[in-house]
């Protein structure tokens, strides 16, 4: 839990039970007036209709052949690891618009479309990277380091700063279009929120990866 001005982020894991229990008793204990969520409308609309878009040939020409195929990849591990913990992705996400409902707060969804942003990953994400990410899924991405993973626990903060360390050394364009520029717009969001709200209290719901982004972006242009 991080805190900039009247904003409070709250880092979670997508398929980890502990993000439940956190967002649930953070939203409870601060009584924010306003909750923000790491969803566009879009994913919001499915999470809560548990609605599956059709994988076909409209969809890869929507987001181009690199988006195309991070969509499904992404979407399969996530499926195999939430199977594991016995959690469908995105769990706490659902928790959270629906405590801010029971608790009568407003939800605001600050997370960039997307479809643009797998349209972005397309455009400049290079066949390089491409090759070694493919031989790194094989190998295991965390084979060689000392960490152990307890998939229903977020991450320590030192087992992001690591990954994220790990992704934008071997992936830069990756990590600048999936974390960087979401970083950057989520904040934005943030700050346009914080200034048509400047009384109000906002619990700010995004996942443990984006929390050091966005509170950088905030300290050194929010007004």
């Amino acid at each position: 839990m991080e805190r900039f001005g009247n904003i409070t982020l709250i880092g979670t894991s997508h398929i980890a039970k502990e993000s439940i229990e956190k967002v649930n008793n953070s939203i409870t204990e601060i009584k924010p007036e306003i909750v923000a969520l790491e969803l566009d409308p879009g994913r919001a609309y499915a999470l809560q209709h548990k609605f599956k878009r059709a994988k076909n040939i409209s969809l890869l020409k929507t987001l181009g052949l690199s988006g195309f195929l991070f969509y499904i990849f992404g979407e399969i591990t996530q499926k195999k690891l939430g199977k594991i913990v016995n959690l469908k992705p995105g769990s706490e996400m659902l928790a959270a618009m629906k405590t801010a409902e029971k608790t009568g707060c407003k939800i605001a969804l600050i997370d960039r479309d997307i479809q643009i942003t797998l349209r972005r990953f397309s455009k400049h994400f290079r066949k390089k990277e491409i090759l070694k990410l493919l031989l790194d899924l094989v190998k295991g991405i965390f084979k060689k380091n000392k960490f152990k993973i307890d998939l229903s626990k977020v991450p320590s903060d030192k087992v992001i700063d690591y990954a994220m360390k790990q992704v934008k050394k071997n992936y830069p364009s990756l990590y600048k279009v999936l974390v960087e520029e979401r970083d950057v717009y989520m904040a934005k969001q943030l700050i346009r929120i914080t200034q048509l709200n400047p009384d109000k209290k906002i619990v700010a719901v995004v996942g443990a990866g984006h929390i050091k982004g966005i509170l950088n972006y905030l300290t050194n242009h929010a007004i």
